[in-house]
């Protein structure tokens, strides 16, 4: 049974937003809009770069909206609150870039948990799916305008 979003849901949604504000973090998630990675092979060069600003940046955004998904999974977070689009809409941004190659992702990295507490939270909210398939048809339309601003 979902429960009623409360003042402490909506503490807890501040001070999610207020990790989202530190610095380094500002920068891995300014990162990730610029990261456009078509195959697990493009996500797997950043996930194996040890060392660099990237791979810091790749794995601090990924395990933040993982660590939030897990807070709603589990209950601590009212579900109804988070999957409102202004809170939730960079999750859905992150798990859209890796979504139709998370398969071979997770084989590649062995590890099959990788991104499945955002996945568990997105597939099993009444239009996650849908909303997961409209992300990735305006990042590629944002992403075919950077291209040709680019040529």
């Amino acid at each position: 049974m979902p429960h009623k979003a409360t003042s402490a849901d909506a503490e807890l949604i501040l001070k999610l937003y207020d990790l989202r504000r530190e610095a380094e973090m500002r920068k891995a998630r300014n990162w990730w809009l610029s990261f456009w990675p078509e195959s697990a092979d493009d996500f797997m060069k950043v996930g194996t770069a040890l060392g660099t600003q990237e791979n810091a940046w790749l794995r601090q955004v990924g395990s933040y909206w993982e660590l939030v998904a897990s807070l709603v999974n589990h209950g601590t977070l009212s579900k109804e609150l988070f999957l409102e689009p202004s809170i939730s809409g960079e999750m859905f941004l992150i798990f859209s870039k890796v979504q139709p190659f998370l398969k071979e992702l997770r084989e590649q990295m062995h590890s099959p948990t990788a991104f499945a507490n955002m996945e568990k939270l997105i597939t099993s909210a009444e239009g996650g799916m849908e909303r997961v398939k409209m992300t990735q048809e305006r990042m590629a339309m944002f992403r075919k305008a950077q291209l040709a601003k680019a040529s």
